[in-house]
């Protein structure tokens, strides 16, 4: 699009091309415009409800915005809506304001600008393309009511999440920062529940982040649960929900909000891809109001959060026990030699196969975990030369939602996964196998993750978990060694019950 600047009563304010105010004015690109202030709000004017209520706290192009460009440019110009390039020029480099790109960009021939090397932001194009002569407009978080709410949950939160929860509480209150580190099977959505009650008799508008839609489609059921009478929405890729000033949002939905969020909870803040995209961590924060609460939780802080722990930069709270109270269960190193050979050659390393014999025969479901897509498809198929029943789930997989409901529900024994599902996953009385522990994509975030998909019930706390590896790596030994030093701060606390993996015992 391209815009014009005019003056009225000493104040400067642009017009798109095609609304008939500027007679022969000079229209160029909006990133043209280097500055360019909002417009004071005119209170005698009459703002349009539903437009107000669809661009409440959203960052968005023209073409996601269902009204005319006249409504729009009305309440640009009474106050009511801002507007900005979506490309700036900051600190000398090109930079989407979306996205907070600043190096991948390309150039096309424009028809709305009429420019023949248009530049666009290539970061964020699945999501729309914001270009040189994109404005994106956006309303600023409106002040809001929420119905009255009871927190609807009768459960008793352990020794280590009462803690949690008062300091997530407080933060929310005083609109602070703090990281909850929590292992895995801890409870860290309950832990959430007294702040989200706050959060909800203070009116504030709530965004509770995850990298991966799994969670989010996890969470949702839960959270509707507990606060019955308030509007929860699910944003990702294809959902449909209503907005509400309440959502559960991939954090790559985010970039579609601006200076909304009162609260902002991001889970499992290490994840992939949050923790190796800046966009999305840009995002997140563009998204977050300047005043507003930012509460982590992971089990596996990164190195960058850990530093600014030590640093003293961010307020922590730690709950090294599960809810049930039980140790977490520890990892079990098992040889299996040039597992790789074995599969070129169209055969299932035999001690692999006699672990998987055994978990069946406990009546024990089996999730194993492997380096790849392709490595998972072509073990499926030797697992069905062998007539064990079984399915693979991917990232590339659209299905998978539907087949870990149906491994949930014990339509088979055996799931084949990569680390799609390393997390937000709670199978019952589920036994973790890792074949090719030493792969680099097994971490050590990433090892006690999968860990912790074992013994998560309080019916079968004592999980079974196997690193089937062709020698050992710093990863495997530092993953062992995380869960045990988890397993010791628990015992030292005295918050732990029964044997541990270690011998101790309460």
């Amino acid at each position: 699009m391209r815009f014009a600047s005019s003056i009225f009563q000493n104040k400067s304010f642009l017009v798109p091309e095609g609304i008939s105010i500027i007679e022969n004015g000079t229209y160029y690109p909006i990133s043209h415009f280097a500055v360019f202030e909002p417009q004071p709000i005119d209170h005698s004017y009459i703002p349009s409800h539903e437009l107000l209520t669809f661009l409440n706290g959203r960052h968005l192009l023209i073409d996601e915005i269902p009204f005319p460009l006249e409504q729009l440019h009305d309440h640009y110009m009474n106050g009511y809506l801002q507007i900005e390039a979506g490309i700036q020029l900051i600190s000398s480099k090109h930079t989407c304001l979306r996205c907070g790109n600043s190096e991948a960009f390309g150039f096309y021939p424009c028809a709305r600008c009429k420019c023949s090397n248009c530049r666009y932001c290539r970061k964020c194009i699945k999501m729309g393309r914001v270009s040189s002569c994109s404005p994106l407009y956006f309303s600023p978080a409106s002040s809001l009511t929420y119905p009255p709410t009871l927190l609807n949950w009768n459960g008793e939160l352990s020794h280590g999440q009462n803690k949690a929860s008062d300091q997530v509480k407080l933060a929310i209150q005083k609109n602070e920062r703090l990281l909850v580190w929590a292992v895995c099977g801890s409870g860290k959505t309950e832990v959430l529940f007294k702040g989200l009650e706050q959060a909800i008799y203070e009116n504030k508008t709530i965004c509770i982040a995850t990298p991966r839609t799994d969670v989010v489609l996890e969470l949702l059921p839960r959270l509707r649960k507990a606060f019955p009478t308030i509007a929860i929405s699910g944003l990702y890729g294809g959902s449909d929900d209503p907005l509400s000033p309440f959502i559960i949002s991939t954090t790559h939905q985010l970039i579609r909000y601006k200076d909304c969020f009162d609260v902002m909870i991001i889970d499992e803040v290490d994840a992939f891809p949050y923790e190796y995209d800046p966009s999305l961590q840009y995002a997140v924060d563009k998204a977050r109001k300047n005043n507003g609460a930012l509460v982590y939780l992971t089990a596996t802080p990164s190195r960058k959060i850990l530093k600014q722990v030590k640093d003293n930069a961010l307020p922590y709270v730690r709950i090294p026990v599960r809810y049930h109270g039980y140790p977490l269960p520890a990892p079990k190193f098992t040889w299996v030699g040039n597992w790789r050979k074995h599969i070129r050659k169209g055969k299932l390393p035999s001690v692999l196969l006699k672990w998987i014999e055994q978990q069946f025969h406990e009546k024990k479901p089996v999730m194993l975990f492997v380096p790849s897509i392709k490595l998972a498809e072509r073990i499926h198929s030797l697992f069905e030369e062998v007539q064990v029943d079984c399915e693979t789930v991917h990232s590339e997989d659209a299905d998978r939602v539907e087949k870990v409901m149906r491994f949930r529900n014990r339509n088979y024994r055996l799931l084949l996964t990569t680390t799609i599902l390393e997390r937000g996953v709670t199978i019952e009385n589920v036994s973790i196998g890792v074949l090719g522990a030493e792969a680099d994509i097994f971490t050590e975030s990433s090892l006690v993750q999968i860990a912790g998909r074992a013994g998560r019930s309080e019916k079968y706390p004592e999980g079974e978990v196997a690193l089937f590896h062709y020698g050992k790596t710093n990863d495997m030994l530092l993953a062992f060694r995380h869960i045990k030093s988890m397993n010791v701060e628990a015992d030292n606390r005295g918050w732990l019950k029964g044997k541990g993996v270690y011998g101790v015992k309460k």
